[in-house]
């Protein structure tokens, strides 16, 4: 014999009807917490691999701007060695004299060649450096270790750039524009620009020698380092972008 449904409905009565009928909500509301859950694990899972992508992404930067300021220190530290080897022959020979000019005149035509061929922080004050030293290897009332020390005083300088944070203010060359503003120097590895109203933000291609843009993203950090180079603010973690590093000429 079969009972219809209304029929079996009938025998369970009202109450159990009811019991039933609330299980079945209880587990309708387990089902969607659960999906809810769910739903919220993934999305924590997706935020998850989004910022171990970017923690790769700011190591492999930062091993890129170590390997590229290790690159530059190897050069500047050579330069150094030189510098440091002709100082004792010259403390010790006497007749070295002779052989010592054309040798500064050597270390002082490098000199310019380094400041023409790298990233143009504070041009013009290394420009006229390098001239006045010009200047005085030609000068007789300058004598021998005098020039020498001037010149190595000099290299000392640009060897400290690389480790240091600068800032000052000039104008860039904007596409035939003159634009006015600050500049943000961090050691060797960059060199960005950005007018007053913070409208213009741009960084130093040194394989192009031209500016180009620097997404306003990094603003937040450009405006950080002015501070520390100003000393306004306590040294901190400064974000730079850099490009890959490439072998030193030797």
């Amino acid at each position: 014999m079969f009972v219809s449904a209304a029929a079996l409905l009938a025998a369970i009565g009202a109450p159990a009807y009811a019991q039933f009928s609330t299980a079945l909500d209880t587990s309708q509301q387990t089902a969607n917490e659960g999906k809810t859950s769910q739903q919220r694990i993934d999305q924590l899972d997706d935020q998850t691999a989004a910022l171990l992508n970017d923690y790769r992404a700011n190591l492999k930067q930062l091993e890129a701007a170590r390997r590229y300021n290790e690159s530059l220190e190897r050069n500047i530290q050579g330069q150094q060695r030189a510098i440091d080897r002709v100082k004792v022959d010259i403390e010790n020979v006497a007749g070295l004299q002779r052989a010592v000019t054309p040798l500064m005149e050597d270390m002082l035509a490098r000199l310019g060649d380094i400041v023409e061929a790298d990233v143009p922080f504070s041009i013009d004050e290394r420009r006229e450096r390098v001239t006045r030293l010009t200047e005085v290897m030609s000068d007789p009332d300058v004598t021998v270790a005098q020039r020498y020390r001037l010149i190595v005083e000099a290299y000392q300088i640009e060897n400290e750039y690389g480790r240091t944070i600068g800032e000052y203010s000039g104008s860039i060359d904007d596409g035939g524009e003159q634009r006015a503003g600050e500049f943000l120097r961090v050691g060797r590895l960059a060199l960005i620009f950005k007018t007053g109203d913070d409208s213009v933000l741009k960084i130093w291609d040194n394989a192009q020698r031209a500016w180009v843009d620097l997404p306003k993203s990094y603003l937040p950090d450009v405006r950080l380092g002015l501070r520390m180079a100003k000393e306004q603010t306590a040294p901190a973690l400064l974000p730079v972008p850099v490009k890959a590093p490439t072998k030193a000429a030797q």
